[in-house]
């Protein structure tokens, strides 16, 4: 570790693992309401800390920084695929292509247009910030694997093995709550819906499509208990420049010159996360297909 900050998020990670099993143990047992909600949190918070490790830190060993998040608490997304993936992602070129950007909710207006009515719907309901946090985790999760399943089916090297690492990681996790947690499997289950829909929130309207690059990427300027979950992405636009920098670094960046980011993304911005509430919880933010778009490829 080079510095206090790499000191930082390894404090992070285990107090978040602490925090995690109180709330499994003490709090369920105490008030199963109040568990739900703060198991959820840590679930998210562990997945922005995995985002940290797939990143680099906070080690100069890489093995060791996958190591710290190897428990799957949150239960759904392989790590070795989230890694794989969100590094795809990082190929700033390919932003919001509905092929080649794995993170991208847009679709090829072609694959669109041959979309039932009810999926459509089901679409358009997810393109809103309520719709994102009910069905979102769904809908994500449902593409994430069968993506994958295409992917084993043809052969992918390491997309299967990622898999089975990810159920390894999953025992440790079903032991304690067989054997010490006092919270109900369904329950669990439900806690780590929450902590998928609370991320939902921060990708949300990351990306738009648009013709130059940098303008793909947003900047929400919120320094509150949201901006701490997501471990200060929400200042994404720094953090594709940036993206070895460390978490406790962005605002630092951002923040010594917000007009030169908001230059590189034609102003792709918003205050707080409270004004992305007030302006698309009922109102999709976009359209599904890919309006600048075209392509001869399909799936």
């Amino acid at each position: 570790m080079s510095d206090r900050g790499e000191w930082q998020t390894l404090g992070l990670i285990v107090a978040t693992y602490a925090v995690w099993a109180l709330a499994t143990v003490w709090l369920a047992a105490l008030w199963l309401p109040l568990a739900v909600v703060v198991t959820a949190l840590t679930m998210a918070l562990h997945s922005s800390l995995s985002h940290e490790v797939l990143h680099g830190h906070p080690f100069g060993n890489q093995r060791l920084n996958e190591a710290l998040v190897f428990a799957a608490i949150g239960l759904f997304i392989p790590y070795i695929r989230f890694r794989d993936t969100h590094l795809a992602h990082h190929i700033d070129d390919n932003l919001t292509d509905p092929y080649d950007d794995p993170e991208s909710n847009y679709l090829d207006p072609a694959v669109w247009d041959r979309m039932s009515p009810a999926m459509r719907a089901v679409l358009r309901l997810n393109n809103t910030l309520l719709g994102r946090l009910l069905i979102g985790p769904v809908v994500a999760q449902v593409n994430f694997m069968g993506a994958d399943w295409r992917l084993i089916r043809a052969g992918q090297s390491g997309v299967a093995a990622a898999w089975g690492w990810h159920f390894v990681g999953i025992i440790p996790v079903a032991l304690w709550l067989a054997y010490v947690a006092q919270m109900p499997l369904w329950v669990y289950i439900l806690s780590a819906y929450i902590g998928l829909s609370i991320l939902k929130i921060r990708t949300f309207l990351e990306h738009r499509a648009y013709g130059q690059v940098t303008g793909r990427t947003v900047v929400i300027e919120d320094q509150g208990w949201l901006a701490f979950m997501f471990l200060n992405n929400n200042l994404h636009l720094v953090h594709h420049l940036h993206p070895g920098v460390a978490w406790y670094e962005l605002p630092r960046l951002y923040f010594a010159d917000p007009e030169q980011f908001l230059k590189q993304n034609d102003g792709y911005r918003y205050a707080s996360y409270g004004e992305v509430f007030k302006r698309y919880l009922l109102r999709a933010k976009d359209q599904v297909p890919h309006p600048i778009w075209r392509s001869t490829k399909e799936p």
